[in-house]
């Protein structure tokens, strides 16, 4: 029979996977309370690290419709909710990982697709989204700027070719000026 506390976590759950884009499940057996808090501060505020029953969360994901977390879940368990930048968190995760051994990053989902702990170490290695819109934007920037350039171009040499069209039409008047003069000087 279920307990309303353990129907509410339950419920918690669900909905923190719901509003993820993505969720890491890890092993966090040897940590102390100082690193568990330097890891939840280093995976900033868009990232809930929450420590959870087992029971409870394999209910909660399967209810949740996420199937990746089948046969992980044993052991001191937390998972990462991440609703932010999923690049920076799993980077956050992976590099607390490689300096405290004993957190153990098992699986993950991101958009609804499993991912193994590999899977996880592969999408933190991927470039935040904020560089990848910056280098999107900078190709896009280039043939812009380059047309911008071109029509600049065009317009000065235009500008070069009307203040030269003036000269060569009053050359031609001073020309004839001497003459008319030397006709009259006969």
């Amino acid at each position: 029979m279920a307990t309303p506390t353990k129907v509410s976590a339950v419920e918690e759950i669900v909905t923190d996977f719901k509003d993820s884009t993505a969720a890491v499940l890890t092993e966090y057996r040897g940590l102390t309370v100082a690193q568990l808090k330097e890891l939840r501060r280093s995976l900033g505020q868009d990232t809930k690290y929450s420590v959870v029953k087992n029971t409870l969360t394999g209910i909660a994901a399967k209810e949740a419709g996420i199937d990746a977390f089948d046969g992980q879940l044993s052991g001191p368990t937390a998972i990462a909710f991440i609703k932010g930048d999923a690049v920076a968190a799993a980077k956050s995760l992976t590099d607390f990982a490689k300096t405290n051994p004993q957190l153990i990053i098992k699986t993950g989902v991101f958009e609804g697709n499993a991912l193994d702990a590999s899977g996880v170490v592969a999408l933190a290695a991927l470039e935040s989204r904020e560089l990848q819109l910056a280098r999107v934007a900078g190709v896009l920037k280039a043939p812009m700027s380059m047309l911008a350039r071109s029509v600049d171009a065009l317009r000065l040499k235009l500008e070069e070719g009307s203040d030269s069209a003036p000269a060569a039409e009053e050359a031609p008047a001073a020309e004839e000026a001497p003459a008319a003069e030397a006709a009259t000087e006969e």
